[in-house]
């Protein structure tokens, strides 16, 4: 999950860093030709309480990443916009989801009820930690208590 930033006077790679608890070098990897200038717009990971950045160490895989946090390395794939069985890079930054979330990902005729009900959430919550909900097969949606 990311968001667009448009960068402000006097913005530096390392206060962005700072700013968004990333490595300067991530930022780079995110916007390989970005020239960082004033009111240039870069890809930025999104601030939230529902993910994590892991850097990617030489040996692992998105299997091994998923086993190490307790999650479905099907669900990183989709965060990170990855296949599967794509190769994965050392050094590179990914986002994995926090332990204490709810994920899911809909499928083809899922209804806000049944995901409200699947995820045990309340529905006003859901609704305010999910800026759109389409229901659209595919879309991750998540829930924190």
């Amino acid at each position: 999950m990311y968001d667009i930033y448009q960068i402000q006077n006097g913005d530096t790679i390392d206060t962005l860093a700072i700013k968004y608890n990333i490595a300067p070098q991530v930022l780079r990897q995110l916007n390989p030709n970005s020239s960082f200038g004033v009111g240039t717009n870069i890809i930025v990971p999104k601030i939230n309480e529902f993910f994590e950045m892991y850097t990617i160490q030489k040996g692992d895989s998105l299997y091994e990443i998923a086993r190490k946090y307790n999650t479905d390395y099907n669900l990183l794939a989709l965060l990170n916009g990855i296949n599967v069985n794509d190769y994965i890079y050392p050094n590179t930054t990914i986002m994995v989801p926090k332990k204490d979330v709810k994920y899911y990902i809909t499928k083809e005729n899922d209804t806000l009820l049944g995901v409200n009900r699947l995820l045990k959430s309340n529905l006003n919550n859901l609704l305010n930690q999910n800026n759109t909900i389409y229901l659209k097969e595919g879309q991750l949606i998540v829930y924190k208590d």
